[in-house]
C-alpha cells in the first residue's frame, strides 16, 4: 500500500490579489521544473494542510496549493461576498497565468472534485489530467441526503448534535436555518452554529470516526470558514444549473481521468461516482471497498497516489 511522501516545506509562498478585494494564499513545493499539479481542497471552505503536499512525488511534481476564497490563510477570512464557484474557477486560471503554466494536472476531492470538473469543463485546454476523489456533483438530492434526510439514519447520535442549534420549528429546511444562524449579527450564535455544522462533517467523514479529525473540524478558525462558505454555496446550489457537471462532461472526455471513491462514503455517496463514470466511461473508476470519505483512509490514499504516479508518464 502506498502512503504519503515524506514531509516537505514550500519553496515559495505568496498572496495573489484577485477580484473584489480577495487575496489568495498560494504555495509551491516539490520540483520547480517538474510536472505542474494543482491541489483543490474540499469544503468549500476547508483550506489546505501540509499533508496535501505529500500526495505527490516531490522529485517529479511542481506542487501548487492554494486556499480558496475565504478559506485557510486567504483574506478576508470566511467572507461570503463575491465568493461563488465561478469566482473560484476564474481564480484558478489567474493562478495558472501568474505562474506561467500551460497545462497542469488537477487533483480535487469532495468539493474539490466539483470544482475540478467545473474548471475543466470551462477551461479544458488548461487541464492535462484529472484525479478526482469523493465525487460531489452538487445536486439538490446530494445536499438533502447529508444535511436534511438520509445520512442521519446512520449517525443518529451525531445528528442530534447537528440539529441542536436549530429551533424545532425550523428544521424542515436545515440549510436555510443554518444560513440564518451563520450570518447572524451575534458572533456567539455564528460560532456555535459553525462548530455544530462542521463537527457533523468531521464525525462522518471516515469509515471509523477519529476524534482528532472531529476536533480539527470544530476548531473555530476552520469551522467558521467551512460552515459559512459551505452553507452559502449550498443555498445557491453552487451556482450550477441542474445536473450541469454531468451534462457538460463531453467537453472533458478526452482528458485522462481517475475517479476514486469510498464504498461507504456517507458525505458523498458512491452513487455520485458511478453516475459520473456512466457519463464518462473513458475515466478510470476505482471504488475502495473498506473506506468512507476521507482522502487519507488507506485504500483511498493508495489509489490516489497510484493515480499521481500514473500521471508522471503523460507527456
Amino acid at each position: 500500500m502506498r502512503t504519503l511522501f515524506p514531509a516537505i516545506e514550500p519553496y515559495q509562498k505568496f498572496y495573489l490579489p484577485v477580484t473584489d478585494g480577495h487575496q489568495l494564499y498560494v504555495e509551491e513545493a516539490g520540483n520547480p521544473q517538474g510536472k505542474p499539479v494543482l491541489f483543490l481542497h474540499g469544503g468549500p471552505g476547508g483550506g489546505i494542510s501540509s499533508n496535501h503536499r505529500r500526495l505527490f512525488d516531490p522529485a517529479e511534481y511542481r506542487i501548487i496549493l492554494f486556499d480558496q476564497r475565504g478559506s485557510g490563510q486567504s483574506k478576508p477570512h470566511a467572507a461570503l461576498e463575491h465568493n461563488t464557484t465561478w469566482d473560484v474557477v476564474a481564480d484558478i486560471e489567474a493562478i495558472r497565468a501568474h505562474l506561467g503554466i500551460d497545462q497542469w494536472v488537477v487533483f480535487g476531492g469532495s468539493w474539490g472534485s466539483t470544482l475540478a470538473l467545473a474548471y475543466a469543463e470551462t477551461h479544458p485546454a488548461s487541464v492535462r489530467a484529472l484525479i478526482l476523489r469523493g465525487i460531489f456533483l452538487c445536486r439538490p438530492e446530494e445536499i438533502r441526503w447529508f444535511y436534511q434526510e438520509g445520512a442521519h439514519w446512520l449517525f443518529p447520535e451525531r445528528w442530534a448534535d447537528y440539529i441542536a442549534p436549530v429551533a424545532p420549528e425550523n428544521r424542515q429546511d436545515m440549510v436555510s436555518a443554518y444560513y440564518a444562524l451563520l450570518t447572524h449579527p451575534d458572533e456567539t450564535i455564528r460560532l456555535n452554529a459553525a462548530r455544530a455544522w462542521s463537527k457533523w462533517e468531521g464525525a462522518t467523514c471516515k469509515l471509523l470516526p477519529n476524534q482528532s479529525v472531529i476536533d480539527h473540524f470544530e476548531e473555530v478558525h476552520h469551522a467558521l470558514a467551512m460552515a459559512r462558505i459551505e452553507c452559502h454555496y449550498f443555498m445557491h446550489q453552487c451556482w450550477l444549473s441542474e445536473n450541469q457537471l454531468l451534462r457538460d462532461v463531453d467537453k472533458i472526455r478526452h482528458i485522462p481521468t481517475w475517479i476514486v471513491h469510498g464504498r461507504y462514503d456517507v458525505i458523498c455517496p458512491v452513487k455520485n461516482a458511478w453516475e459520473l463514470h456512466q457519463a464518462f466511461p473513458e475515466a478510470t473508476l476505482e471504488i475502495i471497498p473498506d473506506a468512507g470519505h476521507a482522502y487519507d483512509e488507506p485504500g483511498i490514499l493508495n489509489a490516489l497516489i497510484e493515480a499521481t504516479e500514473a500521471c508522471k508518464t503523460l507527456t
